[in-house]
């Protein structure tokens, strides 16, 4: 742990990660209900101009959706995960997710389930993965990476490690994993280890052809680029996130997660039997007999 600021070098890998464009003049939420409006379509958090992208395809959670399976997803993480600074447990952003997807699927049985403990890092996560993760058998594992390493002795050097048990015991329940970086807050940017970790934490994902969603950039954004002060995302504490940003955070890994999935269905869709035999059969060309519709067998 080395609590000196960044410099410009250490910050500027920092500015190659994805950005997300927040319009100009985005508000807290006050006192609006997150429940009362539709989550797709709420006016807190306007749609941005780059969207959000994951680069690994979330295979099984799009499967199950499909075929009409029960889907559940374990938000395993610290307090950002807990909600830590949302005024209602509700407000935290792995609820604001579930009712995302449940409104995106309406017909759909999606659980989000929240197993984030105030103060942990990967360590404790580990330690207690066969209880609150593998006993769920997840569909979908959405691992918050990095945070609290920051802050404990040599945190960044035993953090590698950790991170690729986490990423083979996921693989091992035959789950989707989809990881989370740091929150941008002064107190991460304060420590010169966060330029290494978000690095590490990319450089491993693409390795082992895992996701990773940039939560660290998502907030920058709204810093840098809207003009927010930090005061308006971040809890008086100046380091946990609040109701806005727990919602607005949901919603942007919402709809990446939504796109994601949608894309395989199309594909799927595209590449099905039925879809090959009707596309064969409108350009007038025969339909293959590995896959046209079975015919009835007569008993003799």
């Amino acid at each position: 742990m080395r609590r000196t600021a960044l410099t410009a070098a250490a910050i500027l890998p920092l500015l190659a990660l994805p950005l997300l464009a927040l319009p100009a003049g985005a508000q807290s939420l006050g006192g609006q209900t997150l429940g009362g409006q539709p989550l797709l379509s709420a006016p807190t958090c306007p749609a941005p101009k780059v969207a959000t992208r994951l680069t690994q395809p979330l295979a099984r959670t799009a499967a199950r959706l499909r075929a009409g399976e029960t889907v559940v997803i374990v938000a395993i993480g610290s307090s950002s995960t807990a909600g830590a600074g949302a005024s209602t447990p509700e407000g935290s952003y792995p609820s604001r997710l579930q009712a995302l997807l449940r409104e995106r699927f309406p017909q759909a049985d999606i659980t989000v389930l929240n197993r984030g403990v105030n103060g942990q890092d990967a360590p404790e996560m580990l330690a207690r993965f066969d209880t609150d993760v593998a006993a769920a058998q997840p569909t979908l594992v959405i691992w918050q990476a990095g945070v609290n390493a920051l802050f404990r002795d040599n945190g960044l050097s035993t953090a590698e490690g950790q991170l690729r048990e986490a990423i083979a015991r996921v693989r091992a329940i035959h789950a989707d994993l989809l990881l989370v970086d740091p929150q941008y807050s002064p107190r991460v940017l304060a420590d010169a280890d966060t330029a290494p970790m978000i690095r590490m934490i990319d450089t491993i994902a693409a390795e082992q052809g895992v996701g990773v969603y940039h939560r660290f950039a998502l907030m920058r954004e709204w810093h840098e680029t809207a003009g927010m002060p930090f005061e308006s995302f971040l809890w008086k504490d100046g380091f946990h996130m609040n109701d806005w940003s727990y919602n607005c955070l949901a919603r942007d890994l919402g709809r990446a997660m939504i796109a994601n999935i949608d894309s395989q269905q199309r594909s799927a869709d595209m590449t099905s039997p039925k879809a090959a035999a009707s596309a064969a059969a409108g350009a007038g060309g025969a339909v293959p007999a590995s896959i046209a519709a079975p015919t009835a067998t007569l008993a003799p």
